[in-house]
């Protein structure tokens, strides 16, 4: 489909891929380019039926800061099915807070717990501890009562 969506961008985040990306080390989009793996802002224009103009929205993935243009900019032309509306839970920036590392680190600990993966299981081991995604990690899992091991 095409990008039928214009997203006025409110946030951002730097992210390890980003710095690949830009450095030439990750496969996409080569410099001058726009960077960005996600972002969260306000709908401008869009020909979907479940967006309208003034929704927020968080994107994220869908190769956006790699091979398509990305959230370093005022404004982003996106595909419409790319974008989540924004729980109203969630201000725009803690939605940005969380970003991909975040959502990816939510990703990782719901496949445990649907692998039957239980905190009296015993200790639950986090390799690279100190990024973005190892991070939110330990986080999550201390929050769910595991016992974690940082590497």
């Amino acid at each position: 489909g095409e990008c039928d969506m214009l997203v006025q961008v409110q946030y951002s985040t730097l992210n390890y891929k980003d710095a690949l990306v830009v450095t030439g080390k990750y496969p996409g989009l080569k410099p001058p380019m726009v960077g960005g793996i996600d972002l969260v802002g306000k709908v401008l224009e869009t020909k979907s039926s479940s967006l309208k103009v003034g929704d927020s929205v968080v994107v994220n993935g869908w190769g956006i800061g790699t091979d398509h243009y990305g959230g370093y900019a005022g404004e982003a032309r996106l595909k419409s099915e790319w974008a989540i509306p924004l729980p109203s839970s969630l201000s725009p920036q803690c939605a940005a807070k969380i970003g991909t590392a975040g959502y990816t680190a939510m990703l990782c600990v719901q496949a445990l717990e649907e692998n039957g993966v239980k905190p009296a299981d015993g200790k639950v081991l986090v390799t690279g501890a100190t990024g973005g995604v190892g991070s939110v990690s330990i986080l999550l899992l201390s929050q769910l009562g595991y016992q974690v091991t940082a590497v």
